[in-house]
């Protein structure tokens, strides 16, 4: 156990080091940061002075071993656009985004796995295949499209949630939630479900396909041969196996949940890291544009690996499986 931690640790940082020697080529080949903060009119000796106060006069891999140094400090500079820190306005714009894909996740589990267990538990029957037809509408559709129609019905025709904006917050330290108020769950509804959506249905296929698959399998005959209920066999053996895909793809979609926000945040003006991020993009904010890739980076890692000692947890062949190759 401690071998493999160790593995995925190495790994790990060899995945980090090359997020972070990419977001580094940013500085060196997406425009001039002493440009962009001194203006085309800057004096030469104005922009020799800058370069070296920011050591851009240095050789390229001494830069790039300060750019380490510092993104492991968490810092990346200052915003080229705002002026402000951009450690600052991270730890600003993560919670929003991260309460959003934690909402959306929580969403798509607890609705998708019951409706595969359904459509495999009872394919052929009406439910079934309208859950099928639903999910492929769910793949199909873009995200920008389904949140606009969301927008459409439930806000502008309606007027049952707000189209746009987090809503009230609470401050609690550092972190500003928005899931302690009322008008906060009633801001965050639509931009959770526009982007549960995909997820949902990703899982709900997924949960089908692994359950017919697993109901196929010899020890799950063994266990009708045994005697027990439909109960005991679909629901104590037959889900926990099918599960642990699920949970790969759960903790990756996680991770993907709060990289691919950005949509659903422009869409819904979800004051998130994805609109932030965008922002950076429209004005080559360089600072901003490299701290989200080494910070989505790093939140895929640990997902990563999370989801790898999990696995220890729920399927015990694994655990056989190491200590026969020991």
């Amino acid at each position: 156990m401690i071998a493999f931690v160790l593995r995925r640790l190495i790994q790990a940082v060899i995945v980090m080091v090359a997020v972070a020697f990419i977001s580094f080529l940013l500085f060196q080949y997406v425009g001039d940061p002493v440009v962009f903060l001194l203006g085309q009119d800057a004096r030469p000796e104005q922009i020799q002075e800058l370069r070296q106060a920011l050591g851009l006069d240095k050789p390229f891999v001494v830069q790039f071993w300060h750019f380490l140094v510092n993104a492991a400090q968490g810092e990346f500079g200052l915003s080229l656009r705002q002026g402000a820190k951009v450690s600052s306005l991270i730890a600003e714009r993560f919670p929003a985004t991260l309460e959003l894909a934690l909402v959306a996740a929580l969403l798509a589990l607890l609705i998708g796995i019951p409706m595969g267990v359904y459509a495999a538990l009872r394919r052929g029957t009406f439910m079934s295949q309208m859950f099928m037809t639903l999910s492929l509408l769910g793949v199909s559709l873009p995200t920008f499209l389904i949140g606009i129609l969301l927008i459409l019905v439930f806000a502008v025709h309606l007027g049952w949630f707000p189209s746009f904006g987090r809503g009230d917050i609470v401050q609690l330290g550092w972190w500003r939630s928005g899931l302690l108020t009322v008008d906060g769950w009633h801001h965050i509804v639509l931009p959770a479900v526009t982007l549960a959506i995909f997820q949902l249905t990703l899982i709900m296929r997924l949960v089908r396909a692994e359950m017919l698959e697993v109901l196929r399998t010899d020890y799950i005959k063994f266990a009708r041969a045994r005697g027990l209920s439909n109960r005991a066999i679909h629901f104590g053996h037959a889900l926990k196996n099918t599960l642990v895909p699920v949970m790969t793809i759960t903790g990756l979609q996680l991770g993907g949940l709060i990289a691919f926000a950005i949509i659903t945040e422009t869409v819904f003006q979800w004051p998130g890291m994805g609109l932030l991020f965008i922002q950076a993009v429209t004005f080559a904010d360089i600072p901003v544009m490299a701290a989200y890739l080494c910070l989505i980076a790093l939140i895929f890692v640990v997902i990563n690996l999370v989801v790898d000692l999990l696995y220890f947890v729920v399927d015990p062949r694994l655990r056989v499986g190491k200590a026969g190759g020991h």
